[in-house]
């Protein structure tokens, strides 16, 4: 009988030589006579291990990690087939501390399953939450969403069931569900590991939130960056449409629902929904002033759905274990879990599943395990480019949508990006303008000249040019963008730029002009 190894293939591990270990191990096994089967499975999220080789024993699957090709004759001296003792063991994978104190509800399969086995994902509870839904009247199926609390985990955190309830209300002849998986936040890629290590468990949620709002057609809008994760989905789609779980007849219902995958061009903007709307509609990828909302004309002036993927994904466990289930974990109005991704000078970086309610410092030190250079923790950026720095005092603050705003943030996507004291908080600020300068469509002039005179403003800051002056001139700069953008683009730059200033005001400090050289 075959020995079951498994060698991740998200994207994550590719980068640090992934196919190399599996093609070694395969050498390896067959010189030796030994038959095994390699699975290629998601990522655990335990980035400072890729690439992680886990075994199927009799106890369970043991980890191996990070594995390099050169490791793999040791490996196979050591027994790990067996799930023997070597330097790079840490026992079983689900008693690893990372992993076992998590909460994994939207990612309890990925890194477990094939991606691409609809049997793998029926054995671990997928498909459930679709076939209640489709025993369902669609107005239970929102109500139950409502229920449960889930608010929109793209980062506005708008509750997803009202988001729902518009658009089945509304009339019309054609309808979507529009994916927004173009995940752009600088530190984020839980997007990613779903559609890479589990990407059935989007296509169920899709197909229910088609069902719920009488949408018969989905498209998910990812950016050229994901190819991996592009291939996954289009191969999961055909695999799930043979199935009939998708197509004319939803899992032999009434109902009609299929999607395809749509790529972007890599504009950070286009994560904005309307920008993605008009980037799918073949158009310049430009925001739309609101009203009217996407919900009502959206895509091609129809009624549309616009979700991130975690929403979505999170729909099946709903639907599959009801909505209190769901709704009893988190914190005040934070309901169920969240992904959340440590990135930067962190010694364990990777994505770590929790309900809402954590601090940001037990995240960044007893999660994360502090910086990797050793040094002092300065600054925690969540939320991507556009959130706020959080300096060291404020660790306290807990992993809740109202608590991160009273404390002038939010939470975003849930990336989380650790610096350490090196890091030039003026700098930062430059940076956040500067990307906005780069990234802006052009259509609104706070967005579009607020964010370049902003950065000319941050560097006069830097040359000791009437600093006073020109940190109040920032602040108002920031004052005009928050309240004048037409989108969280030019709206939240200011969210970076004014919390260095206001936690890190010494990086701002007046420097002296250097005389040029007579």
């Amino acid at each position: 009988m075959s020995i079951t190894v498994f060698v991740p293939r998200d994207a994550a591990a590719l980068a640090v030589g992934a196919d190399k270990v599996a093609a070694a191990i395969e050498r390896e096994a067959a010189s030796r006579g030994t038959s095994i089967r390699v699975v290629r499975n998601g990522s655990r999220g335990m980035l400072w291990l890729e690439v992680l080789v886990e075994v199927e024993t009799d106890q369970g699957r043991v980890a191996y990690g990070p594995i390099k090709p050169s490791d793999v004759p040791s490996l196979f001296d050591a027994g790990f087939l067996a799930g023997g003792a070597h330097a790079r063991c840490h026992g079983l994978t689900e008693e690893m501390p990372f992993l076992k104190s998590q909460t994994r509800l939207t990612f309890a399969r990925c890194g477990i399953t094939d991606p691409l086995s609809l049997d793998d994902y029926r054995q671990h509870g997928g498909l459930q939450g679709l076939e209640k839904a489709v025993a369902m009247a669609p107005a239970d199926i929102v109500r139950q969403v409502t229920d449960s609390g889930l608010r929109g985990r793209g980062g506005a955190g708008f509750p997803t069931g009202i988001k729902w309830k518009t658009v089945a209300d509304a009339a019309a002849d054609q309808k979507y569900i529009v994916c927004n998986a173009d995940e752009g936040d600088s530190g984020t890629f839980a997007d990613r590991m779903i559609m890479e290590g589990d990407p059935f468990v989007l296509i169920e949620g899709m197909a229910i939130a088609g069902i719920a709002v009488g949408a018969t057609k989905g498209y998910i809008y990812t950016r050229s960056e994901y190819p991996h994760a592009i291939a996954v989905m289009e191969e999961a789609i055909r695999i799930a449409r043979n199935a009939g779980i998708l197509g004319a007849c939803v899992m032999g219902s009434t109902y009609a629902f299929d999607l395809e995958v749509r790529m972007g061009a890599g504009a950070y903007v286009c994560g904005e929904e309307t920008s993605l709307l008009n980037s799918l509609e073949g158009k310049r990828g430009i925001v739309r002033a609101k009203p009217p909302l996407p919900a009502l004309q959206g895509l091609f002036g129809k009624p549309t759905v616009v979700n991130n993927v975690m929403s979505l994904a999170s729909i099946p466990v709903i639907m599959a274990r009801g909505a209190q289930f769901y709704r009893d974990y988190g914190v005040g109005r934070s309901h169920g879990t969240i992904p959340i991704q440590l990135a930067g000078n962190l010694k364990h970086g990777g994505l770590y599943e929790t309900a809402f309610g954590m601090t940001l410092g037990q995240l960044v030190n007893d999660i994360g395990g502090g910086t990797l250079s050793g040094r002092p923790v300065k600054a925690v950026q969540v939320g991507g480019p556009l959130g706020a720095y959080f300096p060291p005092s404020l660790f306290d603050t807990v992993f809740d949508y109202e608590a991160f705003t009273a404390a002038g943030g939010l939470i975003g996507h849930a990336g989380i990006v650790v610096f350490d004291e090196s890091v030039d908080m003026l700098n930062q600020a430059r940076f956040a303008m500067e990307f906005c300068a780069v990234e802006s469509c052009g259509k609104c002039t706070p967005c579009r000249i607020g964010s370049t005179r902003g950065v000319e403003t941050a560097d006069k800051i830097a040359q000791g040019i009437e600093p006073e002056k020109n940190r109040q001139l920032l602040a108002d700069l920031c004052n005009t963008m928050k309240f004048g953008s037409l989108c969280a683009l030019g709206g939240f730059t200011p969210y970076p730029v004014m919390s260095a200033m206001t936690h890190f005001p010494e990086d701002f400090a007046p420097t002296p002009l250097v005389e040029a050289a007579e």
